[in-house]
């Protein structure tokens, strides 16, 4: 069993997930920030605003070396400096941060099919919710792939000890 799924074994017990949000409007950040604490599942909610903080926070470095580790990245595609495309491929390139399950924030079907198009190799692409009414949705959609997430780490962990 790998670190990873001792976390997912972990959090399968009501423990809280650590949840990062790569955002750069404050007001989306404020929505969602209130709505996935208000999530029936339990978690740990934290935000930066571009690539560049999001590294650091992931690696645990500079200002953010006592940082937990990561459970779940919701990545907002656009942002400045870094751009998430640039966030995805030092994921993908650091085997400590690889299997770390990344939901790309898109503004619309076409969004998603242009992200997909441009190779971004996110995990899960969702439709960011529009309007605050729309939050209540998207917490739903980000739960039910949390515990899919759950769900194969599980299937993965039974199959290896067999």
């Amino acid at each position: 069993m790998t670190a990873a799924d001792e976390r997912i074994d972990d959090e399968n017990r009501g423990d809280p997930i650590d949840i990062l949000l790569i955002e750069p409007n404050p007001g989306d950040t404020r929505l969602f920030e209130e709505n996935l604490r208000n999530a029936k599942f339990m978690n740990d909610f934290y935000s930066v605003t571009n690539g560049e903080e999001a590294l650091d926070f992931l690696h645990q470095r500079g200002e953010y070396a006592d940082a937990p580790q990561i459970d779940l990245v919701l990545l907002e595609p656009r942002l400045p400096g870094k751009n998430g495309e640039d966030v995805l491929a030092e994921l993908d390139e650091e085997p400590s941060l690889r299997d770390v399950p990344v939901i790309m924030l898109t503004g619309s079907e076409t969004g998603t099919e242009i992200a997909k198009s441009n190779g971004l190799d996110a995990d899960f692409f969702v439709q960011k919710p529009m309007g605050a009414d729309d939050f209540l949705e998207f917490v739903q959609e980000v739960e039910e792939l949390w515990l899919a997430i759950v769900d194969a780490s599980e299937s993965r962990s039974d199959a290896d000890s067999e």
